[in-house]
């Protein structure tokens, strides 16, 4: 009896933390982390400070991980509702909500002192304008209000590769900007593929998505429409100079590609390429992202 409980006590805590561990949303905090990288490695032509590195991803990751933390707990009511997000920790009650708010306002202020302390004040500031505007402008109030709600929030996922060049210079230059716009345009397309694949769920949970409020197939065309826009922004870098023809090529293949995902998942009845088509936008992104750093890097 005794080692059967000492069982499952070490079981309940393997389980805990897991369920904290998933309040931090690991994939997406993993994502964005990768662009705040490259972002960091962009801003230079060597590395100078590998210390900035470190301290610079550590305090945006645990501030990302914070805003995540903080949209189980506002958004645990729908995630109730929802079967992709029914078993989410807070929304299941394995964590209770007071130890989740505990847990993110921790995570939030490590994240923002260690930016503060190791990095620099503008990196910080940014940060915490991020996490304010995916946490609370986004969450709390966009995704309930409008349509629209994911390319007005879009703007504060849209960060992490300006905040990585600003924790290594300091300042906010125009290259970073179109970094920023890069994931602002890409936003809509690849959140809207996963909207249309779960457009059932999002009208149960009474979430205004764009599919819910304007059905399938207009949201299937606004897919296509923001893939030839965003297009037209990936080559802007290669215009101002900041690339080279090896970005260029790299672009307009992974432009041309996703732009046919999007026309493809249009004219098709079949709602699982949708989800395709969101799997593929992640993979865009990370390849896109890539190609600028071989091309930084390279020539």
């Amino acid at each position: 009896m005794k080692s059967k409980a000492l069982a499952t006590q070490s079981y309940n805590v393997s389980v805990s933390w897991r369920d904290y561990y998933a309040l931090c949303k690991p994939n997406v905090v993993i994502v964005m982390l990768m662009t705040s990288l490259i972002g960091m490695l962009l801003a230079e032509d060597y590395l100078s400070d590998l210390s900035i590195i470190f301290w610079g991803n550590l305090g945006i990751g645990l501030s990302a991980a914070s805003a995540a933390a903080i949209n189980h707990i506002v958004d645990r009511e729908i995630d109730q509702k929802m079967s992709r997000t029914k078993k989410r920790p807070v929304a299941t009650g394995r964590v209770p909500i007071h130890r989740a708010i505990i847990f993110a306002f921790l995570l939030g202020i490590i994240g923002q002192s260690v930016l503060f302390v190791f990095v620099n004040s503008l990196t910080a500031w940014l940060t915490l304008a991020s996490l304010v505007g995916y946490a609370l402008i986004y969450t709390l109030f966009l995704k309930r209000a409008t349509p629209q709600n994911i390319v007005i929030g879009g703007i504060a996922g849209a960060a992490p590769p300006l905040l990585g060049w600003v924790a290594v210079t300091g300042s906010i230059h125009p290259d970073a900007l179109l970094l920023v716009l890069i994931i602002f345009a890409w936003t809509p397309p690849h959140f809207w593929a996963l909207a249309v694949y779960k457009k059932d769920d999002y009208a149960k949970a009474g979430v205004p998505m764009l599919p819910v409020t304007h059905g399938i197939q207009y949201t299937k065309l606004h897919i296509v429409l923001y893939s030839f826009i965003l297009l037209a922004v990936t080559l802007l870098p290669f215009c101002t100079g900041m690339f080279s023809w090896i970005y260029l090529f790299s672009a307009t293949t992974l432009g041309v590609m996703f732009i046919y995902k999007s026309v493809r998942t249009y004219f098709s009845s079949d709602i699982n390429l949708a989800l395709n088509t969101f799997k593929f936008s992640i993979t865009y992104l990370l390849l896109l992202f890539a190609a600028m750093l071989f091309d930084h890097f390279m020539l």
